[in-house]
């Protein structure tokens, strides 16, 4: 396992809530799972409402909780997922590159973030299911193209084969925290001494021990070190 992965005794310095978005099927309850788990289960059903799970790493010699969470894809439960938004400091936007469909919706899921989630959010369109290369309907410059005219970061991924999975989840998870130590030292610079990371304006920090808890259905909190 790499040492990028903290005791689970250590102190938390932060908690950064990162939430899965995209259409029904695209794996991201999958991707989720073998991030924290490193499991793949080809019985896997429809999430319904919320689920979360976390994972504590360690970035630049502080201990990071990834609380990561995975809202249901299917248009019945868009109006319950839109409130686990709130308080998100990355997003992974997920589409199957098989079923051009959920790529074409694509524009639709960021604008809704966006339309939610803080402006300073990070967010990283995910493109899954590479072990399926040979039905590929998304050529992946057309992803890359819209990642780069709407400012996101993009990886094609495959939960099955595990490939990319941690490299995905780390770039923004290293991201937010780089924006985060940013906003910090400034802070701290206009305070004189002692700033407060939970306090910077403009960027949603959970403080330890204040995480939310959730309100939907079918919620599991397994928490893997």
């Amino acid at each position: 396992m790499s040492n990028l992965y903290a005791d689970y005794n250590q102190k938390i310095d932060y908690v950064f809530k990162v939430v899965l978005i995209g259409d029904s099927a695209v794996g991201k309850s999958q991707l989720l799972s073998r991030f924290s788990r490193n499991e793949f289960s080809l019985d896997s059903k429809a999430t319904i409402g919320v689920e979360f799970q976390t994972k504590t790493l360690t970035i630049d010699h502080k201990t990071i909780k990834a609380q990561i969470w995975d809202t249901a894809g299917q248009e019945r439960y868009r109006a319950v997922t839109s409130a686990y938004y709130r308080g998100a400091v990355g997003a992974m936007l997920v589409y199957d590159i098989t079923k051009r469909q959920s790529f074409d919706h694509v524009a639709r899921w960021l604008d809704e973030l966006r339309s939610h989630a803080d402006k300073n959010i990070v967010i990283m369109l995910v493109g899954n299911k590479t072990d399926l290369g040979t039905l590929r309907a998304v050529p992946t410059d057309d992803a890359k193209e819209f990642a780069q005219r709407e400012n996101l970061f993009f990886m094609e991924t495959s939960a099955l084969e595990s490939t990319n999975v941690e490299s995905a989840f780390l770039t923004v998870l290293t991201e937010i925290y780089r924006i985060i130590s940013k906003k910090a030292l400034v802070a701290n610079e206009e305070l004189g001494s002692g700033g407060n990371t939970s306090l910077l304006k403009g960027t949603k920090i959970v403080v330890p021990g204040q995480e939310p808890q959730p309100q939907g259905r079918n919620m599991n909190c397994c928490t893997s070190s």
